[in-house]
């Protein structure tokens, strides 16, 4: 990894960080978590800020005031710039890749906010999209792309 890549994590790493339920993929998904923050090199997107609220609540069964205050902490992060661009992105990847129209849309957002990778599960591992290449959090570490790992939330 160069300094300055990007990590866009999708919904899932963010749902698994507060899930217990598998404690393997907990602890995955706070390492990964922990050093993008440490390193500042994570985006997302409002989309999967809207995703985490509904499932971490009806799924996951997380406290309302937990999850809105992990909400509010993530906002921070690198975003996309929703509008026009973004959705016309989505529709070439739908058309080119035969994504969803919602896969469509995180994997434009990726590009939009200048990612190299794509934090998921639900996608390909290895699978490029133009310039953002997908990673599962559950079979790699950060400290393979150079980022500090010691941490935990």
């Amino acid at each position: 990894m160069s300094a300055g890549e990007r990590f866009f994590v999708d919904t899932n790493v963010l749902l698994y960080s507060l899930d217990p339920i598998d404690r393997d993929k907990q602890r995955a998904a706070q390492r990964w978590l922990a050093a993008l923050w440490e390193e500042g090199s994570g985006s997302l997107s409002w989309q999967v800020l809207h995703e985490f609220y509904a499932n971490a609540i009806r799924k996951v069964g997380v406290p309302k005031t937990k999850v809105r205050a992990t909400v509010e902490a993530f906002s921070l992060w690198h975003r996309e710039e929703p509008g026009l661009a973004l959705i016309g992105r989505a529709w070439h990847w739908m058309d080119e890749a035969q994504l969803t129209y919602w896969d469509g849309l995180i994997v434009a957002a990726a590009e939009q906010t200048g990612s190299a990778w794509l934090l998921s599960e639900d996608f390909q591992v290895g699978r490029k999209f133009g310039t953002v290449s997908v990673i599962s959090p559950f079979r790699a570490e950060p400290r393979e792309f150079g980022l500090n790992s010691e941490r935990t939330n």
